[in-house]
Formats: C-alpha cells, structure tokens, sequence
C-alpha cells in the first residue's frame, strides 16, 4: 500500500474503524470460502442413470423416457440449480423420484463422485 495513501485513511478514521474493516474483510473472505467449499451429499437411495433432456420436462434416464415432477430441482457439479435444457446428454447422475414416481432430484455427478 502506498505510505501516503495510509496516512490519508489513518487521519479520516480512527485506527478502531480500520481494525473494524480489517475484521469485516476478513470474515467476509472466509464466508465466501466456507461456501465455495461447501459439500453436498447425495441421499444413499438416489439411484444412478446416464441422462439426457428430451424437451421441457422430459428427460431420458439410460435411454428410457421420464417425466420431471413440478418443483424438480436438477443440480450441477457445483451444486447450483440449473434448468433441464442445461443437461449435458449422456452425464452421469443420481437422482430420486417423488410419491408419484417422477423424477424429483437430481445431482449430476462430479468425477470423483461418479468413480465411487
């Protein structure tokens, strides 16, 4: 940092104010790491498919035709919620089906996740 640039900020706020935004800095950059490594985990009943979407709400799960429920939430390797239409075809996934026998969840799987 520039020694001219600190004593500016040094004579407009008290060094408390700074300790205080150091502080601030710091949680905040370890908030944003704690959620980027967040981990997911994937029900031991979700079963496994290689999946393709076939249009609006239907997909192919190892070639056979399935209806996604209303609500269904399909997430990606980072685990972020993405539209059906984002499915790479041929991904493999876990998923699991509601009471009616749709298709509810699904979680494309990472590298790692897919060697287990």
């Amino acid at each position: 940092m520039c020694p001219g640039f600190e004593s500016l900020i040094r004579h407009h706020f008290p060094s408390n104010a700074i300790d205080r935004m150091r502080a601030f800095a710091l949680i905040a950059a370890f908030v944003a790491s704690t959620a980027m490594a967040q981990l997911r985990s994937i029900p031991d009943d979700a079963e496994r498919a290689e999946i393709r979407h076939v249009e609006q709400n239907l997909i192919e799960l190892n070639g056979k035709p399935e209806r996604l429920a209303p609500g269904a939430q399909i997430r990606d390797q980072a685990n972020r919620v993405i539209v059906p239409a984002a499915l790479e075809t041929g991904a493999l996934v876990k998923y699991r089906r509601d009471a009616t026998g749709a298709v509810s969840q699904v979680w494309i799987l990472t590298p790692e996740e897919a060697a287990r």
